[in-house]
């Protein structure tokens, strides 16, 4: 059991760093297009294996949703879940 525990808190961070990096990707790339940002958030959430579950563009912020499956032995497979937003800090002013 502590080992099924300690698998999801280790797939859990996997999967928010994939979409910390997925939504910088996107906001990066956003200069190019709404569909060039989010083709980088999955490009990103494939090669931490993670699957883009969704990116959506608030003007110019990204907001990216990833997913990947765990394996729990006899507890069965388990979805967990990332999300980020990333986008240009407001000036206050």
């Amino acid at each position: 059991m502590v080992g099924q525990v300690g698998a999801v808190v280790v797939a859990r961070h996997r999967v928010q760093a994939a979409a910390d990096l997925g939504a910088l990707a996107a906001a990066g790339a956003l200069v190019e297009g709404a569909e060039v940002g989010c083709a980088e958030a999955d490009d990103v959430a494939r090669r931490m294996g993670a699957r883009l579950s969704r990116c959506e563009v608030e003007q110019w912020d990204a907001v990216v949703t990833v997913e990947r499956q765990v394996g729990l032995g006899v507890f069965g497979v388990r979805s967990v879940v990332g999300a980020a937003r990333a986008g240009p800090v407001e000036e206050s002013g």
